[in-house]
């Protein structure tokens, strides 16, 4: 009996992308090994995460490290910390009025819905949220003209998710945090590039451990290393309820070594594996397809299908292909606009082969 049977789930092709809602990613072999040889071990939590931390920090050339249970709750951590900045009356007393230091400020175009809304984190880890320039524009003097003394931090979220065009630069936002004395926060949780945004200037960078790295449900923090101790200190108070355990903190540090020795599938190789799934959707009734890159400049690329068919829209083509006992999940930011994106990351031949066939019996053929 296989675990679809057991249980009676849909199986899912994952044409969507390093998604939350479908599991993320498939996660290397590396990871399981580790994960069982954490989940038969004991450690002191506090001692696990300190250590693995800054060997992580030395591997991934920043001041320090730490594992936390998602991005998400990386960002809320990060907030916490440098509002309460090692504070221990504010571990037990996240929001106590005592500390009025609590606005953190973002781009407006950056305080984006990517499962939920990027000011929801913020808020659960205390801060007050403070948007700078418009939803389609931001510039250096708009997120100047924002700090005051109870500015605790800036947050720039690196995101696909995010408006691209007319929005400051990380390098404009790492220059703003030094002249004023305030700490960045980047949230690059799906970016690939693991040393890039440290070296850069940022002070806390937030990674997903289960998307570009394909470990287990996870995050990470890189970071100086006095705010990542504030961060591990949030363990005791807010973080209790963000708590990962030992078998995902080991099972990420496997992913990271895994990743740093082979990396990611190139965009070469991307390229190459659509090209057979490329001819095959143009011979689809009512489809137009052909290969584009992601619109943040990642190294990724995906197929596109253009729906002009009679009949049907590409909304209602997307809603179909998730209907049924095998669900297709795809990228359907454009669909209003009549397109739908496969990202194929985590999509072999064979699933290849079954996208083209029910989207086959969709359109009629």
């Amino acid at each position: 009996m296989t675990i679809y049977e057991k249980f009676n789930l849909k199986k899912v092709i994952n044409a969507s992308g390093k998604m939350t809602i479908l599991g993320v990613s498939k996660v290397r072999d590396s990871v399981f090994e580790s994960q069982q040889l954490g989940g038969n071990s004991f450690f002191e939590m506090s001692d696990l995460l300190e250590k693995t931390g800054d060997y992580l920090g030395e591997k991934l050339q920043a001041e320090s490290a730490t594992i936390t249970s998602s991005a998400s709750a990386g960002i809320a951590l990060s907030v916490a910390a440098l509002i309460g900045q090692g504070d221990e009356y504010h571990v037990y007393h996240p929001y106590t009025k005592r500390i009025e230091k609590r606005e953190v400020i973002l781009a407006k175009g950056h305080n984006v819905n990517y499962g939920t809304g990027v000011d929801v984190m913020i808020e659960q880890g205390g801060g007050v949220v403070v948007e700078a320039g418009y939803a389609n524009e931001c510039t250096s003097k708009q997120i100047e003209m924002e700090i005051t003394p109870h500015t605790a931090a800036l947050l720039y979220v690196k995101s696909h998710h995010a408006v691209q065009k007319s929005m400051i630069s990380i390098e404009e936002m790492v220059q703003i945090a030094k002249n004023n004395n305030v700490p960045l926060i980047i949230d690059a949780a799906a970016e690939a590039d693991l040393f890039k945004y440290i070296k850069m200037g940022a002070d806390l960078v937030i990674y997903s451990g289960g998307k570009a790295i394909e470990g287990p449900s996870s995050g990470l923090i890189l970071g100086k290393r006095e705010y990542i101790r504030w961060i591990q200190m949030q363990n005791k108070g807010l973080g209790r309820s963000m708590k990962i355990g030992k078998d995902n903190i080991l099972g990420l540090i496997a992913a990271i070594e895994t990743y740093l020795e082979h990396g990611s599938e190139s965009g070469e190789s991307m390229t190459n594996r659509l090209k057979p799934f490329i001819a095959n959707l143009n011979e689809v009734t009512g489809i137009t397809a052909c290969v584009v890159q992601d619109p943040a400049g990642r190294d990724i690329y995906r197929a596109e299908i253009s729906i002009t068919h009679p009949t049907k829209n590409a909304l209602q083509v997307a809603e179909e292909l998730r209907a049924g006992e095998l669900a297709i999940y795809t990228r359907d930011y454009q669909a209003n606009n009549g397109k739908i994106e496969f990202d194929i990351r985590q999509v072999n031949s064979e699933e290849m082969t079954a996208t083209v066939t029910k989207l086959n019996h969709i359109l009629g053929e």
